[in-house]
């Protein structure tokens, strides 16, 4: 493995200050415009690895390279030990050069043989006095006869290991002009720079030195760690984890790669040398100063001065010198006006790790005192772990509630979640079950996590835990907390694939509730229950029931019901065959929603509205409004909710159709983002339609994991089913098509409880134009079954298509792939010559289809019904057309980068093309090469005939020709020939 801090592998978020250092020092003109750059930054940050990657550029460039090092040997450090290594690896690898050297500098010579020499120098003062400005003389001399024969770069690393010597002839050598072209670069640790360091005050006169430059390395972006990341564990990583090194290594390369290593060994700790290494830091301070330490590690990355001084328990002087020690050994440092945090997490995390069980209890027991004291201001979130940790588990139930409530109240569903889950946890054990708050409501405990875990995209789990709270209610229970939970678990499953009877759960709501007078919950089962009419398509009840929770909630002053029922009025009234009508409600029930900070009512109004102006084909407006409730989700903090991650795909769909393939890939790219696994999947198979579109293979490879997702969602099972569909079939695997096909519309029919669904036309489409291109590479008996499968896919698709939207008239969508269906169905019949239809029938079919998709907006199956209208235009003789129609095809699929299309196209447009295309055009007629591709594929004259709109006898005639042309005598000799030739495509 490597990183900016290793000396192997790609450089990663480091091109700016290589770019900066090469400038500085002028590797390219050969000639340094400073003396030299100091490199700094903290331990692991990358130094090391930039100096790597620089010495071979530097040596490209004509430079001579030479590295000294400085060592951690305490206070027995040699002197002048870098520049001692430097001249003597000169006299292992190049004497002749070290002995110029030595000719134009004796006392350097003193460097070369060792440390001997030094050693008994430094053991006479005197001497040492006597020789110290002659040495520093002669190494100067010494590195300006290095480079009489090529620019020098000096690299000194790990100066803050430095002894006194070495950084006096630092000093002397920054200080000094070089009459030839040299250059010196000296690294050091940052963190390391202690306030009585001595090389502190000395890097600060260096900076001020007229030819030292400084180049600070900061801590790499977290986009740079996780490409790092990627680059260290080529292998996927789930994104949890990958975030989670990410965080942890707050930018330091060499504390990613450690993580990464930890990972890939299925831990998550610290790994021991790691640890070991920054407990170093640790070991160095005095006893208050440990104890400070110790104690703002139980508090987290961050603690203010106040919370810290009533844990630890030290006086107001003792305190400050110990929290002086903790900053000036870089271990803690001052965050805003009165905190203090690591330096590092993960320094944080060795020092907490390092704790004994007891000195945790205990710690986090006084921090939680103190915050439940009041003496100090703190988060719920804050006490909740310290009470819990503590084992204060009444206190750590309450506070766990109102943190949950508070994540909620900020945006953050997939922390409140947590607190929630963690309170539903303590509740169960018996000293927790009265918090000190009093009694604690498990129904509505239950009810707030459901609706987090909604917030948060976890559908599943929201139902879940409402479940299980229902199969353990008592059976004395209020009917009111009964009909809660219901309500609470409907709600969820309405927004997931099920086969539960939703209606009998909110009738038996309605009951339980019918001996109260109106209330909320009321209002609410009545617009869930609703709902579950419009789900099984009871319309005229639900528009009902939504009429009576909307009059109900605008009673009470409900506002989130009073937009809910109306968005359901909106889509299901009688009214709403108006689509001007249906979008005024819309927008009022949206602006209504918002106003009353109902956020999931307004994305369900968004929503919809994007589906009205969709289904119109106004495609602008849709994907506006699509993308303006993805945006509203990710203000909210709800990036996964529904509807909101919803609306962000539709918004991909939109823009797939508009023709805009690299905005469908910036808006489903996942990056840096936590998705659940449902909404990963709805994302990566609208992202797979480009894929499809552009042939790219690999996506393949991404089917079985979308697959997975397919029975929690029938879009995403139509949206995988497509793409699998052009991805199989464009690759010449039929089979594989048919059954992704078969698998798709099995899995919906069984998800939505539907014999046929609108969007099996689509499929249907789909697979019929692949049924079409592998008739023409198969036999007569193949392309007798490929047309029987036809026409039962056309009976699927007749039935499919009379399901009407809610009773409104078939939008423009739904136009545009019924008439590709009758185009596509015409197209196999012509190419497997069964029931063929007449010429200006063929024609005029698919006329009609390049006329709905044009109509419709969809970009792409507009070109690829103009390709396919160009095919039978040229075989019906209308070349010019034809010409016309494939040239614009041509067009699009270059602009989108739609390579099975363009293949598609050339095939039977090879006009212009080198090579085999050109070979073919020189022996051939353009209808004798028609000819030779049917003659190939085995057919008959009958059949060429056939297909090609001539007689039988017409293509006997082409078919004598092209033998006598290609100088053979039958026809499977002329199909070899012709391939042998490269006259033929694959």
């Amino acid at each position: 493995m490597s990183h900016p801090g290793s000396q192997t592998g790609a450089l990663v978020g480091r091109s700016d200050e290589l770019a900066r250092l090469e400038t500085a020092l002028g590797l390219e003109a050969g000639q340094p415009s400073v003396t030299a750059v100091l490199l700094a930054g903290d331990a692991g940050v990358g130094k090391t690895r930039l100096l790597a990657e620089l010495r071979p550029r530097a040596i490209a460039a004509g430079w001579r390279v030479v590295v000294g090092h400085c060592l951690n040997f305490g206070d027995s450090a040699l002197p002048y030990l870098p520049f001692s290594e430097v001249f003597g690896r000169l006299v292992e690898e190049a004497p002749e050069l070290a002995e110029s050297v030595v000719r134009a500098s004796p006392d350097v010579a003193r460097l070369m043989p060792g440390r001997r020499v030094l050693a008994a120098a430094a053991e006479e003062p005197g001497a040492e006095r006597v020789d110290r400005a002659g040495l520093l003389d002669a190494v100067h001399v010494g590195l300006t006869a290095l480079s009489q024969s090529a620019p020098l770069l000096v690299l000194v690393e790990d100066v803050h290991w430095a002894d006194q010597s070495t950084r006096e002839m630092l000093s002397f050598l920054f200080s000094r002009q070089f009459a030839a072209p040299v250059a010196i670069v000296a690294s050091y640790r940052t963190d390391d720079l202690h306030r009585r360091h001595p090389l502190r005050p000395l890097a600060a006169e260096w900076g001020r030195l007229p030819g030292v430059a400084r180049l600070q390395l900061d801590r790499l972006p977290d986009a740079d760690v996780r490409t790092l990341v990627q680059n260290l564990h080529p292998a996927p990583l789930d994104e949890r984890e990958i975030r989670g090194i990410v965080a942890r290594a707050e930018g330091n390369a060499f504390f990613t790669e450690e993580l990464v290593a930890a990972a890939e060994r299925g831990g998550r700790s610290l790994p021991t040398d790691l640890a070991d290494l920054l407990l170093v830091r640790l070991d160095q301070l005095d006893d208050s100063a440990r104890q400070v330490v110790r104690a703002a590690s139980v508090a987290g990355r961050r603690v203010s001065h106040e919370l810290l001084a009533h844990v630890v328990g030290l006086d107001g002087s003792a305190l400050d010198q110990a929290m002086r020690a903790a900053v000036d050994g870089n271990v803690l440092v001052s965050i805003g006006a009165d905190g203090y945090g690591f330096r590092h997490a993960l320094l944080a995390e060795a020092v907490y790790d390092d704790l004994l069980p007891g000195e945790r209890v205990r710690l986090h027991g006084a921090y939680a005192r103190a915050l439940c004291d009041g003496d100090v201001e703190g988060t719920a979130a804050e006490l909740a772990r310290h009470a819990r940790a503590a084992h204060m588990m009444g206190t750590a139930v309450s506070a766990s509630i109102r943190a949950g409530d508070e994540a909620m109240a900020v945006g953050g569903p997939d922390e409140a979640l947590h607190h929630y889950e963690v309170a539903l946890e303590l509740v169960t054990e018996p000293e927790a079950q009265a918090s000190d708050d009093g009694a604690v409501d498990v129904v509505g405990l239950t009810v707030k996590a459901s609706q987090a875990a909604i917030a948060a995209g976890h559908l599943v789990r929201a139902k879940g835990l409402v479940r299980e709270r229902l199969d353990s209610l008592p059976a004395h229970a209020p009917p009111a907390q009964r009909a809660l939970l219901l309500h609470a678990y409907v709600s969820s499953a309405l927004l997931t694939e099920t086969t539960l009877d939703l209606l009998a759960l909110t009738r038996e709501a309605m009951q339980l509730l019918a001996d109260e007078p109106p209330t909320p919950l009321l209002a609410q089962v009545l617009s869930v229950h609703a709902r579950a009419n419009s789900d099984r398509r009871r319309d005229d009840e639900a528009v009902e029931w939504a009429g009576k929770a909307q009059a109900l909630a605008i009673e009470l002053r409900l506002p989130d019901v009073v937009a809910d029922a109306t968005t359901t009025l909106a889509i299901l009234d009688e009214r709403a065959a108006d689509p001007e009508w249906s979008r005024q409600t819309l927008e009022k029930s949206i602006a209504e929603a918002r106003a009353a900070s109902e956020v999931a009512a307004e994305l369900r109004g968004l929503f919809n509205l994007g589906v009205l102006h969709y289904e119109l084909g106004r495609l602008d407006e849709a994907r506006a409004v699509y993308e303006s409730g993805a945006q509203r989700a990710r203000e909210t903090g709800r990036p996964w909710a529904p509807f909101g991650v919803d609306a962000r795909a539709m918004a991909g769909i939109v823009a797939y159709t508009a023709g805009d393939w690299e905005a469908v890939l910036r808006i489903t790219d996942v990056t840096a983002e936590n998705p659940p696994p449902a909404s990963a999947a709805v994302l990566g198979g609208v992202a797979l339609a480009v894929a499809a579109g552009r042939g790219d293979r690999a996506a393949l490879d991404l089917l079985p994991v979308i697959r997975l997702q397919w029975e929690r969602d029938g879009l995403i099972a139509i949206l995988g089913g497509a793409a699998a569909i052009d991805l199989h079939g464009d690759a010449g695997d039929v089979d594989a098509a048919i059954a992704a096909y078969d698998d798709a519309v099995t899995t919906v029919s069984a998800v939505w409880q539907r014999d046929a669904f609108q969007a099996q036309v689509r499929l249907v489409a789909l697979l019929l134009g692949q049924l079409g291109s592998e008739a023409t590479r198969v036999g007569a008996d193949e392309r007798s079954k490929l047309a029987r499968r036809g026409d039962e896919l056309v009976e699927v698709a007749r039935v499919a298509a009379e399901i009407a939207p809610r009773g409104r008239p078939r939008g423009p969508e739904g136009e545009a792939w019924v008439a590709r269906v009758a185009a596509e169905q015409a197209r196999l019949r012509w190419l497997t010559d069964v029931d063929a239809v007449a010429q200006d029938d063929l024609v005029n079919a698919w006329e009609e289809a390049v006329t709905a998709f044009e109509r419709f907006g969809h970009v792409f199956e507009e070109a690829r019904s103009r390709a396919r209208l160009a095919d039978v235009l040229r075989a019906a003789g209308r070349t010019a057309e034809a010409a016309d129609e494939a040239e614009q095809a041509m067009g699009i699929a270059r602009k989108l980068g739609a390579q099975p299309l363009l293949a598609e196209l050339r095939a039977s447009f090879p006009a212009g093309r080198h090579g085999a295309g050109a070979q073919l055009d020189d022996v051939l007629t353009p209808r004798e090469q028609e000819v030779l591709k049917l003659v190939a594929q085995g057919r008959s004259n009958r059949e060429i005939g056939t297909q090609l709109f001539i007689s039988a006898k017409t293509a006997s005639v082409h078919v004598s020709n092209i033998l006598a042309k290609l100088g053979v005598r039958g026809r499977i000799e002329a199909a070899a020939v012709a391939r042998r030739r490269g006259l033929l495509d694959d």
